[in-house]
């Protein structure tokens, strides 16, 4: 239940003497930080956020509940920059830092304590606000303490419950069941319940204008699918398989889905692919496709990631940062186990195998790493995590495995574990020695290819593919038969790799089996000529135009630059075809049809000038980074910069998405030699944001 707001009479000034009380106990106690957990149990929070998108502000009014476990004289939450406005209590005084809030008194062992405040933040990271009005949290790793007071160590688990104020016109998400929304004249309040506690960095808030639509799995959990109002005929693609994969991992797992309600929420300018928020997983937007971009760039792969860890990191979390693969090798393990139900065994070959080759390459480089290493790469704690594990499920047998990850799962529900805890209820289950293993996978840095590739022969379809493969050195008159073959074999990658080796051979000889894979159905090794075939015979145009109508936007893209570019009879032709497709989320196709066009002679010339508003206006903050992203790459080409689409590109640098924020800090750069837009940029500099304008600063004095 929601509790009442303070009053704000309760002065926030305090006598010198308490000052220097409090100096004196910093110094004494400064020993005693990182032992806190021992000391105090946060069990719970009840937390009134109200974000101010116009000052970029969080406003909380907060209730932490509390047992201490040995006496002491004060406790803290982290909390980053924050100002406490108010408070009421006779027995605990509270004092903000830079990165902590104190709460001090004298708290006595086995007692239960709560404390109630009110405070204001104004957070630069974890906490964003879009241009179009929408917010959301991205907490990753132990940054939510810079909008609302928590715990940044992930052993300490809390239960979560939220009010969200909003506006009339807008909805909230958070962790937990949706309780009540109380609506008022100007603004909402939304109240969440978790029944579970939890790390603090898997508390999650979005807000926007959101529209869902509801399904229920096998076990009656509801499970919520948003998304925004103008990307409604996206949803069945976009959520494709997504009851599927629950009801699979929740029996594959053999563990109950433990957070009652399941949410998915895409958002404009995530910084990842996704991240799972405990019951409520945000997701790029990117990652919104109709039926055609499903075929290239779906969501399914992230959509049982993120869902698996559901299990995997926030019902069980890693003890400590060399543990990080039992979230993430898990979660992607599990991921592939989910695709393996959907696409099939040939498709979870072959994702194992590609992630093999990545893995062997590091390995061969001499950067191979220990799985235990609290600093590996992803791809260690990912697909090394995941390798170790099919090598584990084989070794000890499927029965054995699943049992090992039940008890795992039950034995830690809602608590930390270590790699140590999670093998030992494998050695508890199997009589086989894992010892090896253990050497093997977990502490040896180089990457076991020969196990792997054993464990990849046992496909008979990656046997087919290694025959293949093999004949990549093969005089092409020794081998034309065998690829010929493999172009009607009725799998995908076996067909791709027959026209990646085509590629190497003079046209004039591939041409007929080129013609073969053109006239094939097989969506997949007809993208592999759009990607590969470099000069287009003659006697291929007609298959090859046949590219910009196949269901892939990548397909598509490519084949109407090459079609454009080599023959320029067609200009107009391919123009025309592709007039109307708008692509991906970034509209790649649209954008290239933009440039092209402007570039055209005697085509809807009265047209360009609304083209070319057109395509600077991608540029513009009003869209996602991702469609900037390609508007400034066209931009750059065709010399279309002004001071608007300049001006852009400079407030891009402070995006807070880095690898948006880095690529476009070196595009502007590399414009700012040119004399005529760098006196621009000078121009622009008091118009611009603190930070773009300290940016643009930094690159005019370089």
């Amino acid at each position: 239940m929601p509790y009442p707001l303070r009053s704000e009479k309760a002065s926030l000034i305090r006598s010198v003497s308490i000052y220097f009380t409090l100096i004196i106990f910093f110094l004494l106690s400064f020993g005693a930080i990182a032992q806190q957990s021992q000391v105090v149990d946060f069990l719970r929070v009840e937390a009134e956020i109200t974000p101010k998108i116009s000052q970029k502000k969080v406003s909380g009014d907060v209730k932490y509940i509390f047992r201490i476990l040995q006496n002491t004289d004060s406790i803290y939450l982290d909390a980053h920059k924050m100002k406490i406005i108010d408070y009421e209590s006779k027995q605990i005084r509270l004092d903000a830092t830079e990165d902590k809030i104190w709460i001090i008194s004298k708290f006595q062992s086995g007692k239960e304590y709560s404390i109630s405040f009110q405070y204001e933040a104004m957070p630069t990271q974890t906490f964003y606000f879009m241009p179009d009005g929408e917010m959301w949290t991205q907490g990753q790793g132990k940054y939510t303490s810079h909008w609302l007071p928590s715990i940044d160590d992930t052993n300490e688990k809390i239960e979560f419950d939220l009010f969200i104020i909003t506006s009339k016109d807008q909805m909230a998400i958070a962790n937990g069941r949706l309780i009540d929304v109380q609506k008022e004249e100007e603004t909402q309040k939304w109240q969440f319940d978790m029944d579970h506690p939890m790390s603090s960095y898997l508390v999650a808030v979005a807000i926007g204008r959101f529209e869902k639509k509801e399904l229920t799995s096998s076990s009656k959990i509801p499970l919520e699918l948003y998304y925004n109002p103008e990307d409604s005929l996206k949803i069945e693609p976009t959520y494709r398989y997504s009851k599927q994969i629950f009801d699979f991992l929740e029996s594959e797992i053999g563990v109950a889905y433990p957070w009652g309600i399941y949410k998915q929420v895409p958002l404009r300018d995530f910084l990842y692919a996704g991240m799972e928020n405990t019951s409520a997983t945000f997701f790029s937007e990117a990652f919104m496709v109709d039926s055609i971009g499903f075929n290239d760039r779906n969501y399914i792969n992230v959509n049982a990631h993120e869902l698996a860890h559901q299990w995997f990191g926030n019902m069980v979390t890693a003890k400590a940062d060399k543990d990080h693969w039992l979230q993430e090798g898990f979660a992607t393990y599990y991921a592939l186990l989910a695709e393996q139900e959907i696409f099939g065994e040939e498709y979870f070959y072959w994702q194992l195998f590609q992630t093999a080759e990545q893995l062997k390459a590091s390995s061969d480089e001499g950067k191979g790493e220990s799985l235990l290493n609290p600093k590996a790469s992803s791809l260690t704690f990912y697909q090394k995590g995941a390798w170790a594990l099919h090598i584990l499920r084989e070794l000890i047998g499927e029965k054995d495995f699943r049992a090992a990850i039940k008890n795992y799962l039950e034995k830690y529900q809602f608590q930390n574990a270590s790699s140590d805890d999670f093998l030992g209820e494998v050695k508890a289950i199997s009589k086989i020695d894992i010892s090896n293993f253990e050497k093997d996978w977990l502490h040896q840095s180089a990457f076991k290819a020969e196990e792997a590739y054993q464990s990849l022969m046992k496909s008979p379809f990656m046997n087919e593919y290694f025959k293949i493969s093999a004949l990549r050195a093969t005089p092409f008159s020794d081998k034309k038969m065998e690829l010929k073959s493999a172009l009607t074999f009725p799998n995908d990658f076996i067909g791709q790799e027959a026209v990646f080796q085509l590629a190497a051979e003079p046209i004039s000889e591939t041409t007929p089996l080129y013609k073969i894979a053109l006239q094939s159905n097989n969506l997949y090794v007809r993208q592999a000529v759009a990607l590969s075939l470099q000069e287009i015979p003659d006697s291929l145009v007609k298959e090859y135009e046949g590219l910009l109508s196949d269901d892939s936007y990548v397909t598509i893209e490519m084949a109407m630059y090459q079609l454009y570019m080599q023959f320029p009879s067609k200009k107009k032709f391919v123009l025309e075809r592709t007039r109307n497709i708008m692509g991906f989320q970034n509209r790649n196709i649209r954008q290239l049809w933009l440039a092209l066009a402007l570039i055209t002679e005697s085509f809807d010339d009265s047209q360009k000038p609304g083209y070319l508003k057109e395509l600077r206006e991608y540029s513009l903050e009003g869209y996602s980074f991702e469609i900037r992203e390609k508007a400034f790459e066209y931009i750059r080409e065709l010399g279309l910069w002004n001071s608007e689409t300049l001006k852009s590109l400079v407030e891009a640098t402070a995006h807070p998405n880095w690898r948006f924020a880095k690529s476009s800090k070196k595009l502007l750069g590399q414009i700012m030699e040119t004399p005529k837009y760098s006196e621009i940029l000078k121009n622009l500099k008091s118009t611009v944001s603190k930070k773009a304008s300290d940016n643009l600063d930094s690159l005019l004095k370089e």
